[in-house]
């Protein structure tokens, strides 16, 4: 009974481990066909015109994420309240 039940997962089994297979040799071949060496235009200081003078990866305080989140909360919200506000006078009391 059992090895009628595992052979039912048999072929999943062979899907996960092509798939793994397939990502790992994608992921592979474009780290050895890419170019390693930094263009001198990429590495070049972009729109300021000064060299950076500190690390690009400094932590952000808490409060910029929690006004991103709000920010989107409150645009969301308002494309939901558009198309109600615009068909307003065209419902009863029931509808408001």
């Amino acid at each position: 009974m059992s090895t009628l039940i595992y052979s039912e997962y048999f072929p999943v089994l062979i899907f996960l481990i092509i798939a793994l297979l397939l990502s790992v040799v994608i992921l592979a071949a474009n780290w050895f066909m890419s170019t390693q060496i930094g263009d001198t235009d990429k590495l070049s200081a972009y729109e300021c015109g000064f060299d950076a003078f500190e690390d690009a990866r400094n932590q952000f305080d808490v409060r910029f994420y929690l006004v991103a989140i709000l920010f989107i909360v409150f645009d969301l919200e308002a494309t939901f309240l558009f198309p109600w506000a615009t068909s307003l006078s065209s419902i009863n009391i029931v509808g408001f």
